[in-house]
């Protein structure tokens, strides 16, 4: 009996072992205590591009076999480095948009971030020995710019990634029509000299306009799929994907740095997307609108028996024109139905007769800000307006909330349901018979 116990026992321990395996491979390649430095979106900037010394970055994709071979040779490269130059690795899985931004198109690739410089491939042996060798050649390298006087401060814009972003076939629907945001694409073959000659505008236009309209590239040559799906014939083309992104029209501005800025500004205000208004019916609908934006406004709207579809509608108009006002601002709209969500009622303070309401709600913050004053349309757009300023007396979240899934409102007035009616005579003459059986 004992010794059934023992290899049981054995049995766990040896299946244990070969979960926890899969699950280190499953996920990141490098655990907490490993010498390499591991990146992230919010960390990229910091400790590699505005870096003022040698950073080496491995791309990589937790399932791909050549990184799971590359991990322990990266840990010994990092080890002896130490103190010479950074050696970092960024999940490419879990960082697709910044993986995108450099081009990166199979794993892994190594890229070497020297400040002031555009970052370059190393193309060289996967050992520890060459790889070291390479960066202490671009250490070296650096330390020379530095004695000859040469500017090489970490914040360099020639290590930001490219402004005018690389588009394929693999990444062009995510990016691009799945994008809330106005798009300028030119379609290029290398070797056409009107696109040797756009090239430099179109960069300058790509910097200026960064952070407004996204810039965008197709190289025909490698893409011809993406060409013949929006039948572009000659080169450079130059379509615009803007609120509309099954409807792309074609610029036939000047191609100069000036003219496509001043073009893509007027787009800008005319090709804003119409704002939307979602009613919460479920933990997804937090997510898509209210995880990312930079605030989420939600309106609790009285019991459809309270207002009727009337009513409700009328409330729903009225936010809708808030949304319109700021359609420029990152925010979204949301509403639930009284009751309807109710731990969210219960964090944010909402519930019993106190309906409608509404609150700011940053999710990524933990934080909210009540609208304190009347559910009209002056004081709204006085809260939202406040609410993008800061706010003030922003109060915490206990938790994230949770959101329960509910039936979407179907625009018609509420039922009453009918319980039975019965007479007292019915009921007492129930009684009798009862008292009669026994």
């Amino acid at each position: 009996m004992l010794l059934a116990l023992v290899m049981v026992r054995r049995l766990l321990l040896i299946g244990l072992v070969l979960v926890c395996g899969l699950f280190h491979q499953s996920g990141a390649l490098y655990g907490p205590s490993s010498p390499v430095l591991q990146l992230t979106q919010s960390n990229f900037k910091s400790k590699v591009i505005n870096s003022n010394g040698v950073v080496l970055v491995e791309f990589f994709a937790p399932w791909c076999g050549h990184c799971q071979a590359l991990t322990p040779i990266w840990e010994k490269a990092a080890t002896v480095l130490k103190g010479v130059a950074t050696v970092a690795a960024l999940d490419a899985d879990a960082h697709k948009s910044l993986a995108q931004e450099y081009g990166i198109k199979g794993f892994p690739t190594i890229k070497v971030f020297v400040p002031g410089k555009p970052p370059v491939d190393y193309q060289g042996a996967r050992d520890v020995k060459p790889i070291a060798e390479f960066a202490l050649q671009q250490v070296k390298s650096l330390l020379k710019d530095r004695l000859n006087g040469k500017a090489t401060g970490g914040s360099s814009e020639k290590s930001e990634p490219p402004a005018s972003v690389e588009l394929n076939s693999r990444n062009f629907d995510e990016l691009v029509l799945k994008s809330n945001e106005l798009w300028i694409v030119e379609f290029f073959a290398p070797w056409c000299g009107h696109c040797k000659k756009l090239a430099p505008e179109w960069k300058k236009a790509a910097n200026k306009l960064k952070g407004k309209v996204k810039l965008g590239h197709v190289d025909c040559d490698a893409e011809k799929s993406l060409m013949s799906r929006f039948s572009v014939q000659g080169f450079p083309t130059i379509l615009v994907f803007g609120a509309d992104k099954d409807s792309p029209f074609p610029y036939e501005g000047a191609r100069s740095a000036s003219a496509i800025e001043s073009f893509a500004l007027v787009q800008l205000e005319t090709n804003v997307p119409p704002p939307e208004v979602t009613e919460l019916t479920g933990p997804d609908v937090l997510e898509e609108k209210c995880g990312s934006a930079a605030i989420c406004f939600v309106a609790f709207l009285p019991d459809i028996l309270d207002s009727k579809a009337e009513g409700r509608n009328k409330y729903l108009e009225m936010f809708l024109s808030v949304a319109e006002k700021f359609k420029r601002s990152p925010y979204s709209y949301v509403w639930a139905a009284a009751g309807k969500q109710p731990d969210l009622e219960k964090q944010v303070g909402v519930g019993g007769y106190g309906y409608p309401a509404m609150v700011a709600l940053n999710v990524k913050k933990g934080a909210y800000a009540p609208l304190r004053s009347a559910f009209e349309l002056d004081q709204i757009i006085e809260f939202v307006k406040e609410a993008g300023r800061g706010g003030k007396g922003n109060l915490p979240l206990e938790s994230t909330p949770t959101i329960v899934k509910t039936e979407p409102w179907d625009g018609k007035d509420g039922q009453i349901i009918e319980e039975d009616e019965f007479s007292l005579e019915e009921l007492m003459a129930g009684d009798a018979e009862t008292k009669d059986e026994l």
